[in-house]
């Protein structure tokens, strides 16, 4: 089932994660409804915050990225495959040189900027079946589970951005709270009329 995706300004989305148990109620499901979501969306990941819940929970399709001429054969069949459930994640290091990318977020539609990351992370989850699990990603990777793991610490992509950057943007943020965006899937903004 596709869910509505939480406009910037929610406060949901400011909310640092509860961790969860195997017992929270019907997560098998809510995990395949945010899979529908972001697919519906055509995003690369979806924390739980982004769908109303403060859980620290997240999922993640790298695929649309496997098709990126710019990466090595490699890299290219890694994406394609690197699709997975983090349960209250927590990212234990972080290293390389940071490097510049172009971000979206399913939750600030129409707004995309560089943003600077750590090349390679170590990550430490549960997977669906709430076994312990240990993960060193670079790259896009890297990247997409950065973005997500930020979500479910209250902390979004524009958050990262220079002060003139924020000011520059500042009016289309407002625009979303107010609903006044298009989006081709399900949003739910707070302040719209």
């Amino acid at each position: 089932m596709v869910l509505p995706i939480i406009g910037y300004g929610d406060p949901v989305l400011r909310k640092v994660g509860e961790d969860i148990t195997p017992d929270y109620p019907e997560l098998k499901a809510l995990i395949a409804n945010m899979y529908d979501t972001m697919r519906h969306a055509y995003g690369v990941g979806l924390a739980a915050p982004q769908v109303g819940l403060a859980i620290r929970l997240f999922v993640v399709d790298a695929s649309p990225f496997a098709e990126d001429d710019d990466l090595t054969p490699e890299e290219q069949a890694f994406l394609k495959t690197f699709q997975k459930t983090f349960i209250n994640a927590k990212i234990t290091e972080e290293t390389g040189d940071k490097w510049n990318f172009n971000e979206g977020c399913l939750s600030i539609p129409g707004v995309r900027e560089d943003v600077s990351r750590h090349k390679q992370i170590t990550i430490e989850y549960l997977d669906e079946e709430f076994k312990p699990q240990t993960l060193t990603l670079d790259g896009l990777a890297a990247r997409i589970v950065q973005h997500e793991y930020d979500h479910i610490e209250g902390i979004l992509f524009t958050d990262k951005l220079s002060a003139f950057k924020k000011q520059l943007i500042k009016s289309k943020l407002n625009n979303i709270m107010k609903g006044k965006v298009k989006v081709d899937y399900r949003m739910k903004f707070l302040n719209a009329k």
